[in-house]
């Protein structure tokens, strides 16, 4: 198997603790990295299928009488996993791409929107490098659009050098992603992740690139972790 040994390692983990995938172990990482979800917030998980990242979330809203909630969507029918999941955890079936974002936020608490999303999509590999990156950018892109707004986004190709710091998202411009609040977005490295982490540089107080631990060795994927939405 490619990319043996410590993957395994965190498969075998995922098993002993409960965990439906090991990819429980690459939100870990970020949480106790970054505080991404704190106790009693809202968690939207994008692409949540098998349900490890809903069981990450849920287990970082602290005691249930914390409150908080964790939506996870997901093409395929995902049901929340019996282990550290509760009922602050519900699943929605629906393709991301075309859900329009009143709907999103409808499933927030009193639909006012989520403190944190995250974007674990990642489109079918072909094993075309560059096809399979460019999709992977446009899910990326639905992601941030979802969150913070179309409006206030630019382009990849207007992302440069020379393009200065702007004003955060308005609060009107229709993200479900609520102010101050984190977005996590997996991409397939390519030469359009730097200008994608530029566009969400202008959005973000701090946006960083993170290839996890238990990533497989031979995978291309990392995480643009975004924190504090202007």
């Amino acid at each position: 198997m490619s990319g043996a040994g410590t993957a395994d390692f965190f498969y075998r983990e995922a098993q002993r603790l409960g965990y439906v995938a090991r990819s429980a172990f690459k939100l870990l990482q970020m949480q106790k990295q970054h505080k991404l979800i704190k106790p009693g917030a809202s968690v939207l998980d994008l692409g949540c299928a098998p349900g490890a990242w809903l069981q990450v979330a849920c287990q970082s809203l602290g005691p249930l009488k914390q409150g908080g909630s964790v939506v996870g969507i997901d093409l395929k029918k995902v049901k929340a996993p019996s282990l550290h999941c509760d009922a602050r955890v519900q699943t929605v079936c629906a393709d991301v791409m075309n859900l329009v974002k009143d709907q999103v936020r409808a499933l927030s608490p009193q639909g006012k929107g989520f403190s944190v999303v995250l974007s674990d999509m990642c489109p079918a590999v072909s094993g075309i490098t560059t096809k399979d990156a460019a999709l992977s950018i446009e899910l990326g892109m639905r992601a941030l659009s979802l969150a913070v707004g179309q409006a206030v986004l630019p382009t990849l190709g207007d992302c440069h050098e020379e393009l200065p710091e702007g004003p955060a998202s308005d609060a009107n411009d229709g993200g479900v992603l609520l102010p101050g609040g984190n977005l996590v977005i997996k991409l397939l490295e390519s030469e359009d992740v730097q200008g994608f982490s530029k566009i969400c540089k202008l959005q973000f107080k701090k946006a960083s690139l993170l290839r996890p631990k238990a990533t497989r060795s031979s995978s291309r994927e990392i995480y643009l972790i975004c924190q504090g939405l202007r």
